[in-house]
């Protein structure tokens, strides 16, 4: 088991931000495009419960994409795989996160995975409860154990902003309708989803949920298992397949680390039986991933051995 240095972490930040010049923050939602390019933090959370950290590990993140996997293994625990799969697919795609045009193509219509946005409104929808305000605190009931966090909410701001702006996902949302993936009133699960992508929390609370997905499901401290293991197989399974976006092949093959992207610059990592990783720096490639954040896990996945491949 290599031993994390935070000498060695906060030089590879250093030299990681150097890129940060070619990225942009994501300003098509209004709130996240206030963020501050030049930013870049990790925390590294290791099988024996310690934690290395670079960079301002305190600031929160929005989980944006990442809430993706976290609400896809709450919804496997309640429904089952059988469920969960008639609704969704388990196939990557080379389009873009938030792309129309192969739930056209497929028969029957429903989307390829649930990393993509039609995917995880297909999934956001099976989250149980009565109300919009019910299923969001089941999905943060789960997040706040997985992270051992009690204080872990969501981002009224981020939320209104990106409810206010989120057009495309409601003509998903509509398609997914008519085609009777989901059934339920879409500007409820707009609301429920948007509120979903702007939970947010520090890259330690990533890290440590890093660490649980690492370890099979089972809380690093206590050992009791958080979800089961076959849920977090399968996570992780779509972290590597999908979990960068459509850049998931390419960096399968640089880093080789299950993962998981979010457009506010998250990411969050999850090395079998090792570590878990949280990871911000908001400026994003053209794919919707940190450019940064990447730059900074290929040195360590290169230095550490980190490549599950």
């Amino acid at each position: 088991m290599p031993v994390y240095n935070k000498e060695e972490l906060v030089r590879f930040v250093e030299e990681a931000k150097q890129y940060a010049r070619y990225g942009k923050v994501a300003d098509y939602i209004p709130a996240l495009g206030k963020a501050n390019p030049n930013e870049l933090s990790i925390a590294v959370y290791t099988a024996d419960g310690k934690v290395v950290d670079a960079g301002d590990v305190t600031v929160k993140v929005t989980l944006q994409s990442i809430s993706k996997i976290l609400a896809l293994a709450l919804v496997l625990i309640d429904r089952g795989e059988d469920e969960v799969f008639r609704k969704v697919g388990m196939e990557p795609t080379g389009d873009p996160f938030n792309s129309i045009a192969k739930l056209e193509e497929v028969q029957p219509s429903k989307p390829l995975n649930p990393m993509i946005n039609a995917g995880a409104l297909a999934v956001t929808h099976m989250i149980r409860g009565r109300s919009v305000e019910e299923r969001i605190e089941r999905l943060l009931a789960f997040i706040r154990r997985l992270a051992g966090n009690e204080q872990i909410t969501y981002s009224e701001e981020v939320a209104q902003s990106e409810f206010e702006t989120a057009f495309l996902n409601r003509s998903l949302c509509y398609f997914l309708k008519q085609h009777g993936i989901i059934d339920e009133d879409v500007e409820e699960l707009m609301d429920l989803y948007t509120k979903q992508c702007a939970v947010e929390m520090t890259c330690i609370d990533l890290a440590r949920i890093g660490l649980v997905f690492a370890l099979d499901g089972r809380d690093p401290h206590s050992g009791e298992l958080l979800m089961p293991l076959d849920v977090a197989r399968i996570c992780k399974t779509f972290m590597v397949t999908c979990g960068m976006y459509n850049a998931s092949g390419e960096f399968a093959i640089k880093i080789g680390i299950p993962a998981k992207s979010g457009v506010s610059g998250g990411i969050l990592a999850a090395v079998p039986g090792r570590c878990g990783i949280g990871i911000f720096g908001p400026a994003l490639d053209d794919k919707g991933n940190s450019l940064t954040g990447v730059k900074l896990l290929e040195r360590l996945s290169k230095t550490y051995s980190l490549s599950i491949f």
